[in-house]
């Protein structure tokens, strides 16, 4: 077997920097709102999108389906966002913010971005390009892979 050193192993260290990150970011939101990690990330992506499906949640807030739905559910019990039907077609529903899930929202960014910038600060401004111009090199090489998951637009940098 070939020498493996882990501790140099790009996907592994991304991963374990990438969890790290969304424990500690979820601190942020779970004391002040008992938010957790999926229920961030569909209520993040519904305020950027203003309106999505399960599948449309589940193919950019990086969470399987069943996932979605019950997260989903678990929003709508909680005032935060509701579901429509569609006119043409009753199997599709989609999901926007209320107006509790938007000031929720509203509450609990700034100690996000705050959370944000402590971390930006340790960075130069050339490395903090630096790490965005990476993560976009990388999704490309993933965006070309057919068995990668495909990312969604909301992804890509504005």
């Amino acid at each position: 077997m070939e020498s493996f050193d882990l501790s140099t192993f790009l996907p592994y260290r991304l991963a374990i920097l990438s969890e790290r990150i969304s424990r500690r970011l979820a601190l942020e939101y779970g004391r002040s709102h008992g938010i957790s990690v999926p229920e961030w990330r569909v209520l993040v992506h519904l305020a950027r999108s203003k309106q999505a499906s399960v599948r449309e949640i589940h193919s950019y807030a990086n969470l399987e389906k069943p996932r979605v739905s019950r997260t989903v559910a678990k929003l709508q019990a909680a005032g935060m966002v509701r579901k429509v039907t569609g006119k043409q077609d009753s199997r599709l529903v989609e999901i926007s913010l209320t107006e509790k899930g938007q000031t929720v929202l509203g509450e609990i960014l700034p100690a996000a971005l705050e959370f944000e910038d402590r971390l930006v600060q340790a960075l130069s401004a050339e490395e903090h390009a630096m790490c965005i111009e990476i993560a976009e090199k990388l999704h490309a090489v993933l965006d070309d892979d057919p068995l990668a998951p495909m990312r969604s637009q909301l992804d890509t940098p504005d």
